[in-house]
């Protein structure tokens, strides 16, 4: 991803960046890191409740009971294959 590329390149700020875009996105994986910077001090308290509120909104936005439904489906569709 990004912000692995930017780290490796040294640009630590940049690697910040993309990790909150994807985090605001809804992604966990970058939501962790940007965890990890936090207690690093490579981000500011500030920065990281605005990105985790950001990600909350994302995975808020996915829900509905559409989409419960459609889960719980597949789910026990999987069991009966079973």
């Amino acid at each position: 991803n990004l912000a692995k590329i930017e780290t490796l390149n040294g640009r630590k700020e940049r690697a910040v960046k993309h990790l909150i875009i994807a985090a605001n996105l809804g992604d966990d994986d970058a939501l962790e890191s940007l965890k990890l910077a936090y207690g690093k001090g490579l981000i500011s308290k500030e920065d990281f409740a605005a990105a985790l509120r950001g990600h909350q909104a994302a995975v808020n936005a996915t829900k509905s009971p559409e989409r419960e439904a459609a889960e719980a489906y597949f789910q026990w569709q999987e069991k009966q294959q079973s």
